[in-house]
């Protein structure tokens, strides 16, 4: 009896490890090195429709996010797991808002509040110093602060970076971190380039200055091979605002490529059209047949397959001054879609 006792017991323990073990290898299954980062401007602005988000849209956002399917995680958090090769829940996603307008803290921050989802705010210092209307105040961005949300920079003025000379670049951020300083306690360690643009030399000053990650408005996803100094992030207006949309950036998966060309998106005179190409990492060659490339300003491009993996893309025409961006995608059997993206900058003349 005594021996049947301790037999069943022992089968118990067995099967409780079994269990374990399972759940153990299924979360690790489940646990990958990428994440989509959404951004968002202003929220219920009816008369700003291309930063705008509608609040029904919102709402329709915040409802998927909580359902179930995405785990949503502090930006600083997705950057210090992929920088150090860990990993993160599958369809991980972090939430950014830029610009600190007033309809963030009226119209969004309850809403984030409400259902407890981590969000980084990305500021621009000098139109809430000079009190402009439409934006935040400091003591509202101490408030968000106090209750936990990331504050991020967005330099002193808002400028066109690429343009700015190392010099006035350094300054922009040596203003705006002191600023940040002494409202705040302390300066970022993550900006937000305006507009999105990016150079180079922009990389180069905004590392030397302390931060450890940089954002684009260029569409993808990151991972543990991305250059942190120019992440991607899906952008959200009232155009481009569904729930499908949403869905489908969440649901999205490295596109990882190296050897890009051209390293420097800043293109001066001579460099536009840029001849864009890039090596694809990490999948089957067999499956990279399904790969398209497609520039905002002339739709689906050619593109020349160089050995396996190497890739390089034909335009016909040189992007216009300002911001273009090419997108490469391709479906995978899940139905789910890999994603690199690269935002361009062409300075007038």
């Amino acid at each position: 009896m005594v021996i049947n006792m301790i037999l069943s017991k022992r089968a118990l323990v067995r099967t409780f490890v079994f269990i374990i073990t399972l759940a153990l290898l299924a979360e690790q299954a489940l646990a990958v090195s990428s994440a989509a980062i959404l951004m968002y401007h202003r929220f219920g602005e009816s008369e700003h429709p291309s930063t705008n988000i509608r609040l029904d849209q919102f709402d329709a956002h915040l409802k998927t996010l909580r359902g179930g399917e995405f785990t949503v995680k502090p930006i600083e958090e997705i950057i210090l797991k992929l920088g150090k090769g860990k990993k993160l829940p599958e369809k991980t996603i972090g939430i950014s808002i830029d610009d600190a307008f007033l309809s963030v803290y009226q119209n969004a921050w309850p809403r984030l509040r409400n259902t407890k989802l981590p969000f980084t705010l990305f500021v621009a210092t000098d139109p809430i110093d000079r009190n402009l209307p439409g934006y935040m105040t400091w003591e509202q961005i101490r408030e968000l602060h106090r209750a936990g949300v990331t504050i991020g920079s967005q330099t002193a003025s808002h400028p066109h970076m690429p343009r700015l000379t190392a010099e006035k670049i350094t300054k922009e951020l040596r203003k705006s971190n002191d600023r940040f300083k002494v409202e705040l306690g302390f300066s970022p360690k993550m900006i937000a380039y305006p507009y999105g643009e990016y150079s180079l030399a922009v990389g180069a000053q905004t590392k030397k200055a302390g931060f450890v990650a940089g954002f684009g408005q260029h569409s993808g996803i990151i991972h543990d091979k991305s250059d942190f100094f120019y992440l991607p992030r899906f952008a959200f207006n009232e155009t481009f605002g569904g729930v499908s949309r949403l869905k489908l950036a969440g649901r999205a998966l490295p596109l990882k490529a190296s050897d890009i060309t051209p390293a420097d998106p800043y293109l001066l005179v001579g460099k536009n059209p840029p001849a864009f190409g890039f090596t694809v990492n990490g999948i089957d060659s067999k499956e990279l047949k399904k790969l398209n490339c497609y520039a905002s300003s002339e739709g689906r491009l050619r593109i020349e397959r160089l050995g396996e993996t190497r890739f390089e893309v034909r335009m016909t025409k040189p992007f216009p001054v300002g911001r273009s961006r090419i997108n490469c995608t391709m479906q995978e059997n899940s139905r789910r879609w890999r994603w690199f993206g690269r935002q361009f900058f062409v300075p007038p003349n």
